[in-house]
């Protein structure tokens, strides 16, 4: 890819996640990174998204070769992300780009309907055997919330569904952008949980976490109702899968955030 679109890569670290790299190179004078992505498919939605935002909120991207799996993207600062923000600008900031990016959707995008319809029917036989780690009431008021989320979740919405503090890096052209976007077609509401369940160790008791909810509602011009069924379902979905595997910590965040809000 460096050969094809002319790049040198550069005497840096390189940043992984699970299924890419992401390199710093040059073309000329000008800094890029390099995003290699596998299997190659996982890029095609992430390029859709990049290209449709076009920078705006979001990082640009300037080529794109999805039979490798491979973006040209603008260089963001990568050693600052908005976890290194006070949490009551990062709230800002984050529930800002939560709607910024929430733009119609053209066809093609996964949509949330489908994905809350795939969850809903796992959630008894997981927590039957993980041996009951949620409470039962608190099962059923997310098997009943997904149906309720299946029926009203609006698809006519573009979402970055990856959306958390981590994912939004310092730029030059804009203070923050968002990276890596998971993109699906549905409520920027859903986006909520993952704001919530990354950073509620920073504050304290049902009342700080009610805050920070309500915080996120008001920078993101938020539903509060839908945003706290996406969070009811998120957080049971995500306790049961951090079990299976094996976290301890974010069962238990995830256990504050439910308690907080039923």
């Amino acid at each position: 890819m460096c050969q094809r679109w002319g790049l040198a890569v550069e005497n840096e670290v390189a940043h992984n996640g699970y299924h890419g790299i992401v390199l710093p190179v040059r073309r000329g004078e000008e800094p890029y990174v390099l995003k290699l992505t596998w299997p190659a498919n996982r890029a095609v939605d992430e390029a859709r998204a990049l290209a449709i935002w076009d920078g705006h909120g979001a990082v640009r991207m300037f080529e794109a070769d999805l039979d490798h799996g491979a973006m040209l993207l603008e260089r963001l600062n990568a050693r600052q992300t908005l976890r290194d923000l006070n949490l009551t600008e990062a709230v800002a900031v984050a529930g800002r780009l939560l709607r910024r990016l929430a733009v119609p959707a053209p066809r093609g995008f996964r949509q949330l309907t489908d994905l809350v319809n795939d969850l809903a029917p796992t959630l008894d036989e997981r927590q039957e055997s993980l041996g009951h780690p949620v409470p039962d009431t608190w099962l059923e008021a997310a098997r009943d919330l997904s149906q309720q989320l299946e029926d009203c979740t609006d698809n006519r919405l573009l979402i970055h569904a990856d959306l958390h503090y981590g994912n939004i890096l310092a730029g030059e052209r804009e203070s923050w952008l968002a990276i890596d976007p998971k993109p699906v077609a549905g409520d920027p509401e859903h986006a909520v949980p993952e704001l919530l369940w990354t950073r509620v160790d920073e504050v304290e008791g049902a009342v700080g976490v009610r805050r920070l909810f309500a915080a996120l509602i008001e920078s993101g011009a938020l539903d509060a109702e839908k945003a706290r069924s996406w969070a009811i379902v998120r957080c049971v979905d995500y306790w049961l899968w951090g079990i299976e595997h094996g976290l301890t910590g974010d069962p238990k965040r995830c256990q504050r955030i439910i308690q907080a809000l039923m």
